[in-house]
């Protein structure tokens, strides 16, 4: 009998606990259907594809647009300098002469040959003419009038170099020689410059480089005029770069007549609106995560769609998607964060 009692008694206590784990399921199937259906509210837009426009800044230094050194064609002892640092000196004019004492002799006598050569030469085509001279001596004649003639133009050639003159219009800043000195050929003689023009080299990064040509209208600045602004153009682009991936860009400007730019000076150009074709553009606030594991949240018919997406360019608040979104896509731009994959969401305005 008491056997009989103890087993009920033991059934009664298992069929007590099934009864609890049974009730505590339902209960949790109950909580689970609850967060399942649990409502997320989300702030959206479209995705659209718009046209790309870049701003950037660079540093750099202007030089001239001309910038040459005068180099001696002849050699000598300079008898007279005719210029000094700092002097404005136009095309032509002559800034140093060396003694032409030989030079001149020299002249003279090819000239004279030249002369007479070139009348020898007509009297016997004359002659010719009239079949009064030979085939032979008219040939000789006219080899020596080109001989005499080579030789004057190289003798004029010489003198003329005595004069060294400046090839371009602009200011002395450097003189390389005095009144006495010996000078060799190649010799060098001054520096000029010419800084009606400038140009402002910068180095910029392969990846911003590639957004310019040759072209591009530019803004340049420089401190020493706070406020002013200078209007340029790009004018050359490097097809190399150097060892940190940076390539050589020059921006071509008119200097400033009462604001007048130095060569050697710093400056810094601004491009605005420079076009970058077209892209999917988000702001960066849809973004989940870092922009090298970047996702994002899409609405489809009313659950959350987790996309892996690639970005490109920061434009602002905005970033430049590569891949993973396509243009009329919903996309989640407030309360991704409490989201996760199939989530019920509800749009609000």
């Amino acid at each position: 009998m008491k056997k009989i009692k103890y087993f009920g008694a033991v059934v009664i206590v298992l069929v007590g606990i099934v009864a609890i784990l049974i009730s505590n399921k339902s209960r949790m199937e109950a909580k689970s259907k609850v967060e399942t259906n649990l409502v997320h509210y989300v702030s959206v837009i479209k995705a659209d594809v718009s046209e790309l426009k870049s701003n950037m800044s660079f540093v750099g230094t202007f030089t001239a647009s001309k910038d040459i050194m005068v180099l001696a064609e002849t050699q000598g002892r300079v008898i007279k300098v005719n210029m000094a640092v700092g002097e404005y000196k136009s095309a032509g004019s002559i800034l140093a002469e060396v003694d032409d004492e030989l030079k001149k002799a020299a002249f003279k006598t090819a000239e004279a040959n030249y002369e007479k050569s070139k009348k020898d030469y007509e009297r016997f085509q004359k002659l010719f003419e009239q079949n009064s001279t030979t085939e032979t001596q008219m040939e000789n004649a006219r080899f020596a009038y080109v001989n005499a003639e080579s030789q004057y133009i190289v003798a004029r050639k010489q003198l003329a170099d005595t004069k060294i003159t400046t090839p371009i219009s602009g200011t002395v800043t450097m003189k390389n020689i005095e009144v006495g000195t010996m000078l060799q050929n190649n010799g060098l003689v001054a520096n000029i410059i010419d800084i009606s023009g400038l140009k402002l080299k910068v180095n910029i990064a392969e990846k911003d480089v590639v957004k310019l040509k040759k072209g591009d209208k530019a803004k340049v600045y420089s401190d020493v005029y706070p406020g002013v602004e200078f209007t340029g153009a790009v004018e050359s682009i490097s097809e190399k770069g150097d060892e940190s991936h940076t390539y050589p860009v020059e921006i071509k400007i008119a200097n400033n007549s009462s604001k007048r730019l130095k060569a050697g000076m710093f400056g810094r150009v601004s491009f605005s609106n420079i076009g970058m074709g077209e892209a999917i553009v988000i702001p960066r606030s849809a973004v989940v995560g870092s922009l090298r594991n970047a996702f994002v949240y899409v609405i489809e018919n009313g659950v959350a769609k987790k996309r892996n997406i690639v970005t490109g360019d920061d434009i602002g608040t905005s970033v430049a998607v590569v891949s993973g979104l396509t243009r009329g896509e919903t996309v989640v731009t407030a309360g991704q964060n409490t989201l996760e994959e199939n989530a019920v969401a509800e749009i609000i305005k």
